[in-house]
């Protein structure tokens, strides 16, 4: 859904219902042969290291540990799935661009978040989380490449969004919409978060309901 769209009552409504229905941890998958059939459309979250994914998942459906989080980088060592209601799959997947693993490591992560993202028909958006304090760095733009590559669409989140002013958010929001310049399977809104206040969370799942099965 485009920032500029007005959801109906109906639409509020059943994005209501969705997230506040039960989301369970349905596997993780550490390797590519563990990932669980596809069955519900998906919605994958993916990121650098402590970019806040588990805490974006566990303030979208208000369940404060229902995905591990940590402020230790890296600490998701595999993919996460998450069943909400009986609509489609929360993916939690390893953050990438952490330096402070062996390269062995980060190219095991790095294979095992692709491989998932080219190989998955049930598919149907990546969230590409960024820190709005940092915007897009080098691995940012690795990933839009290799989803790009991957012809997988996705749309950029900006995580953190309440330590910003409201100045340096329209400028974190501006780099963001330059970075995407050129990136074919980018979708053209940026939604704006925060998991600390909920900012932005109607946003985001408003269009995550928009995918989920009906």
């Amino acid at each position: 859904m485009s920032d500029d769209q007005v959801p109906s009552a109906r639409e509020n409504e059943r994005v209501r219902k969705l997230f506040a229905g039960p989301c369970d941890f349905v596997a993780g998958a550490a390797t590519v042969d563990a990932i669980p059939p596809p069955n519900l459309p998906e919605m994958a979250f993916v990121g650098r290291s402590n970019v806040g994914k588990s805490s974006l998942i566990n303030a979208l459906t208000g369940r404060g540990s229902l995905a591990r989080t940590s402020n230790t980088p890296g600490a998701t060592k595999q993919i996460n799935f998450f069943r909400l209601g009986n609509a489609c799959n929360l993916v939690d997947l390893p953050g990438y661009g952490y330096a402070r693993i062996s390269k062995d490591a980060a190219e095991q992560w790095r294979g095992l978040i692709f491989d998932y993202l080219r190989g998955r028909p049930t598919l149907r958006r990546v969230l590409l989380l960024i820190d709005a304090r940092r915007g897009a760095m080098e691995a940012d733009h690795e990933a839009m490449k290799q989803l790009d590559q991957a012809a997988v669409s996705y749309v950029v989140v900006l995580t953190k969004i309440d330590t910003l002013s409201a100045a340096e958010r329209e400028e974190a929001v501006q780099q963001c919409r330059t970075a995407l310049r050129g990136h074919v399977a980018a979708y053209p809104d940026i939604l704006s978060t925060s998991s600390e206040t909920g900012q932005g969370l109607d946003m985001l799942k408003a269009h995550i309901a928009a995918l989920a099965r009906p």
